[in-house]
C-alpha cells in the first residue's frame, strides 16, 4: 500500500513538473515585452502577440558577432530591422535591458554600454514591446490610461521596408526616414544605395551616394507609380502624408486575407525587390539610359554602345587577363561595375574577396579563356543583339531615289552656308581640344598634389583625398548639399565612398593663402585633439582649390536651436549647461594645453557644432591666430571676426590675446542663458545690447529675468546665477580684469560663492544717458545733430 502511494506521488510530481515546464515555455514564447528590470540575452527572444515578428540577438558574419534584430518569426525568417549595423557586439555576452529609470540599453563584453534610449529625466512605467506590425517600441504608460512613444525602431529603418513603416522626413525634428542597403550581401555595414521619398515631386528615389539613379515616377490616377510594373504593385495601397508635421510615404496590403508578410528589400546592388517581384532596379542604370525609371547623369563612354550590360556568368577567367585588382574592402559590386564600365579596356569583373568586396577587372572580351567547369561567378560585358536587316526590294530603291533628289535640291543652300559652318566647327574643335588638354593637365596636377601631400604629411594623422572623390562626395558641390558659410568659404555635406558622412570646407580662392601656409596650418590643426574640438579627417589640394574634410555633426550648429522659437525648447537647462562647460574646456585646451597657444578670434553660436548627443564642438579655425606659449599679446593690422563678439581692445586697436576669446565666450554664455542674440535687445526704440541688458538686470537684483522663459521648468537657479555672473566678468571693459579660461571653469564647476564683483562691461550705454542725449539745433540750418557718449559710438561699430 505504501509502495502504491509512493508511485502515485511520483507520478503526480512528474506531471506537475511537466505542466510547469510546458507552461513556462509557453509564457516565454508569447512574451512580447520587456518590463523594467527585465533582460533579453542571446538565448531568448521577444515575439509579438500574434507571433508574426520577434526581437532577438542574431549572429552576423561570424558566430561570435551579433546584432539586435527584428525578424519574421519562422525558420530562417527574413531580418526586417537591425540596430547599429555598422558595429557588431559579442553574441555570448550581449544583453538587452530596460532599467527602472526608463533607459533601454545593450551591454556586452566587447563594447561599452550602448544606450538605445535615455530620457533627460528618469521616468517610470515604461514598457518595450514588439508589435505585430514589426515595430519595436518603448512607451511610457500614464495613470489616465494614455501612453507616449519614447522610441521606436520604425524611426530608424535599415534596408527593409514593411507595411506602415515610413519613408520621408519628420518636419518637427528634421529626422529622415530612409532605407540604406548593406555594403555587400554578407556585410551589413551601411552601403552605397538609399531609398528615399521625394515629397516635392511625389516620387520614390533610389540614390547612390546622394546621386539619383532611379525614380518611381509620379503616382497616377489609378493609384500606381509610373515606373513600377503594374503587376507588382496592384496588391499595395499607398498612403502619402504631407502636412506641417511630416512628409511621408507608407504602403500596406489591400487584401486582408493575404498571409505572406510583405516587405520591400533594397539590395546592395541597388535593386529594390518586393514580395511579388522587382519594384525598381538601379543596377540597370548606367548613367546615360532613361528606361525603366533610370536617370541620366553622364554621357555614355565613347567605347561603349547603348544596350551593353554586364551579365552574370559562371566560370573562372584566366587570371592572366586580369588587368588590375583593387583591394579596398569598401568597394562592392556596384563600385566594381561602374569603374569597369568607364574603363574602355575592361570587359568583365568580379569581387576580389569572399565577402564580396574588392575588385578584379578583366581585359578580355571573349569566353575562350574561361574555365567553364569552375563554379565561380563573374560579370561579363555583353553586346546588344542587333536585329537582322531585311531586304525590301524596290521599296528601298524608291526611297533612295527620293533622298537623292532632295539632296540635289538642297545643295545650293548647303553650299551657301559652308563657310559659316566651317568657321563654327573650327572654333568648336579648338574649344574641345583646349578642354581636353586642360583635363589631362588637371589629372596630372591632381596626381602630383596627392603624392606630394602624402609625402609632406608623413608622420601626421592626415588623410589626403583626391579631388575626384570630393566631387563625388558633394555631387559636384551641389547647392542642395551646402550646410552654411564659414569664415573662409562654404561648407558642404558629403558622403565618402565608404559611406561616411563628412563636412567639406571649400576655402575661398580669394583667401590669399598659399600652399605652404595651408600645409603648415594643416599640420598644426591635425595635432589639436580634444573632445570639444571638431575633428579634422583630411584635406585636398587641386590647382587653386584648398579643401578641408571634417567629421560631420548631425545636429548642426548651436544657433540653429538657440535662436529659433520652437527648436530652442529642445535645449533644456541641463543641455545648455553641458554646452557651456564643453566650450570652456575646448577654449582652455586651445589657450593652455595645445602645443601652440591658439586664439580662435571668431567664437560665436554658429561656430559651435553639436554631435549626435548634443555635445559641443568648437569649429571654424579659419580666423584662428597661433603663437607660442611664451607670447601673451599680439598686435594685428587685419581685424577679423564678428562684430558683437569682439573685445574692445581687439576691435578698436587690433590687440589680440586669449582674453579676446574670453570676451567672446562671455557674450556667447549670456546668449545661451537668455536664448537671444546679442543685438536683439531694444529699449524704447533705442539700441541696448544683451550685455547692457544683463548688466542692468544684475544691478537691479533681477538677473533671473534674463533667463530664457522656455527654461522655467528645468533650470537650476544657482547655476543660472553663476553663469550670468561669470558671463559679466568675461565681458569687462579691460582685458586684465577678465578671468582666464582656467578661472572660468573653476567658477562654473565649483560650488563656492563667487566674491569677484563684475564691473561695468564694455560697449555699455546706460538708459539715463540714452534718455538725456542732447539734441541741439545747428546754427543756420534746419537739421539736428545728436551727441552721445564715446562708448555708444563704439557700440555702433560693434
Amino acid at each position: 500500500m505504501m509502495i502504491s502511494f509512493e508511485i502515485k506521488k511520483q507520478v503526480v510530481l512528474i506531471y506537475l513538473w511537466l505542466w510547469w515546464n510546458t507552461t513556462s515555455i509557453c509564457v516565454k514564447a508569447i512574451n512580447d515585452s520587456l518590463k523594467p528590470g527585465d533582460k533579453l540575452d542571446a538565448n531568448s527572444n521577444l515575439c509579438s502577440k500574434q507571433g508574426k515578428y520577434c526581437v532577438q540577438f542574431s549572429p552576423t558574419l561570424q558566430n561570435e558577432d551579433a546584432h539586435l534584430i527584428v525578424s519574421v518569426n519562422e525558420d530562417y525568417g527574413a531580418v526586417v530591422w537591425m540596430y547599429d549595423r555598422n558595429h557588431s557586439i559579442d553574441l555570448d555576452s550581449a544583453v538587452l535591458s530596460l532599467d527602472y529609470s526608463g533607459v533601454l540599453k545593450i551591454e556586452s563584453q566587447s563594447r561599452k554600454p550602448i544606450i538605445i534610449y535615455s530620457s533627460p529625466q528618469p521616468i517610470n512605467n515604461t514598457l518595450a514591446t514588439i508589435l505585430d506590425t514589426g515595430n519595436f517600441v518603448l512607451r511610457q504608460f500614464h495613470p489616465n490610461g494614455s501612453k507616449t512613444v519614447l522610441w521606436q525602431s520604425f524611426d530608424y529603418p535599415s534596408d527593409v521596408l514593411i507595411p506602415t513603416m515610413k519613408l520621408g522626413v519628420n518636419r518637427k525634428t528634421a529626422h529622415n526616414w530612409s532605407l540604406v542597403s548593406w555594403l555587400t550581401p554578407s556585410r551589413p555595414n551601411s552601403g552605397k544605395f538609399s531609398l528615399e521619398w521625394e515629397p516635392k515631386q511625389g516620387e520614390l528615389n533610389i540614390k547612390k551616394r546622394g546621386k539619383v539613379y532611379w525614380k518611381s515616377g509620379k503616382l497616377k490616377s489609378d493609384g500606381l507609380f509610373e515606373n513600377i510594373p503594374a503587376n507588382v504593385q496592384t496588391m499595395y495601397q499607398y498612403t502619402i502624408v504631407s502636412n506641417k508635421d511630416e512628409d511621408s510615404f507608407t504602403f500596406k496590403i489591400k487584401d486582408r486575407n493575404y498571409k505572406t508578410l510583405s516587405s520591400w528589400y533594397l539590395q546592395s546592388t541597388g535593386k529594390l525587390s518586393g514580395t511579388e517581384g522587382d519594384i525598381g532596379n538601379a543596377d540597370m542604370c548606367y548613367g546615360y539610359n532613361r528606361d525603366g525609371g533610370c536617370q541620366k547623369w553622364e554621357d555614355i563612354p565613347t567605347c561603349r554602345e547603348p544596350g551593353e550590360v554586364f551579365q552574370r556568368k559562371t566560370g573562372r577567367p584566366n587570371i592572366i587577363n586580369a588587368s588590375t585588382t583593387e583591394g579596398d574592402v569598401n568597394y562592392g559590386y556596384s563600385d566594381c561595375k561602374m569603374r569597369c564600365w568607364r574603363n574602355c579596356n575592361c570587359y568583365g569583373f568580379e569581387e576580389l574577396y569572399s565577402n564580396f568586396t574588392g575588385c578584379i577587372y578583366y581585359s578580355w572580351n571573349s569566353t575562350q579563356d574561361v574555365d567553364l567547369d569552375d563554379q565561380n561567378n563573374f560579370y561579363a560585358l555583353v553586346k546588344p543583339s542587333k536585329p537582322a536587316q531585311k531586304s525590301h526590294g524596290k521599296k528601298w530603291i524608291w526611297i533612295g531615289a527620293a533622298i537623292a533628289s532632295a539632296i540635289l535640291i538642297l545643295c545650293p543652300l548647303v553650299l551657301c552656308l559652308v563657310k559659316k559652318i566651317q568657321k563654327y566647327a573650327l572654333q568648336d574643335k579648338k574649344s574641345k581640344r583646349k578642354a581636353g588638354k586642360s583635363n589631362d593637365l588637371a589629372d596630372s596636377i591632381e596626381s602630383y598634389d596627392v603624392k606630394d601631400l602624402e609625402a609632406d604629411f608623413k608622420g601626421h594623422d592626415i588623410k589626403v583625398f583626391n579631388f575626384t572623390s570630393i566631387l563625388e562626395a558633394t555631387m559636384d558641390f551641389s547647392p542642395e548639399n551646402k550646410l552654411g558659410q564659414g569664415g573662409y568659404g562654404p561648407v558642404y555635406k558629403g558622403i565618402l565612398a565608404t559611406g561616411q558622412e563628412v563636412a567639406i570646407k571649400r576655402l575661398s580662392k580669394t583667401s590669399g593663402q598659399g600652399i605652404m601656409e595651408f600645409k603648415n596650418e594643416l599640420v598644426l590643426i591635425c595635432e589639436l585633439q580634444h573632445i570639444n574640438l571638431v575633428q579634422l579627417l583630411g584635406c585636398c589640394i587641386h590647382e587653386e582649390e584648398r579643401i578641408l574634410i571634417y567629421k560631420y555633426m548631425p545636429n548642426k550648429s548651436l544657433d540653429f536651436y538657440l535662436f529659433d522659437c520652437t527648436k530652442k525648447k529642445l535645449l533644456d537647462w541641463k543641455k545648455r549647461f553641458n554646452v557651456i562647460e564643453g566650450i570652456s574646456q575646448g577654449l582652455l585646451y586651445l589657450h593652455k594645453y595645445s602645443r601652440l597657444k591658439i586664439i580662435h578670434r571668431d567664437l560665436k553660436a554658429s561656430n559651435i557644432l553639436l554631435d549626435e548627443n548634443m555635445n559641443p564642438k568648437i569649429a571654424d579655425f579659419g580666423m584662428a591666430r597661433m603663437f607660442t606659449q611664451q607670447e601673451s599679446v599680439v598686435n594685428t593690422n587685419r581685424i577679423v571676426g564678428t562684430y558683437g563678439y569682439m573685445s574692445p581692445e581687439y576691435a578698436m586697436e587690433g590687440v589680440c590675446s586669449t582674453k579676446s576669446d574670453v570676451y567672446s565666450f562671455g557674450v556667447l554664455l549670456l546668449e545661451i542663458v537668455c536664448g537671444r542674440k546679442n543685438n536683439s535687445f531694444y529699449d524704447v526704440d533705442r539700441p541696448l545690447n544683451l550685455i547692457g541688458h544683463a548688466w542692468e538686470l544684475w544691478n537691479d537684483g533681477e538677473y533671473l529675468k534674463l533667463m530664457d522663459p522656455t527654461l522655467n521648468d528645468t533650470f537650476v537657479p544657482d547655476e543660472v546665477k553663476r553663469c550670468i555672473h561669470v558671463g559679466l566678468l568675461c565681458v569687462e571693459q579691460y582685458a586684465n580684469d577678465r578671468p582666464t579660461m582656467s578661472d572660468v571653469i573653476s567658477m562654473l564647476t565649483n560650488k563656492y560663492e563667487l566674491t569677484t564683483i563684475p564691473r561695468r562691461p564694455a560697449f555699455y550705454v546706460r538708459r539715463d544717458i540714452l534718455d538725456r542725449e542732447t539734441t541741439s539745433k545747428v546754427p543756420d540750418t534746419d537739421t539736428y545733430s545728436t551727441t552721445i557718449s564715446t562708448s555708444c559710438e563704439v557700440e555702433g561699430k560693434i
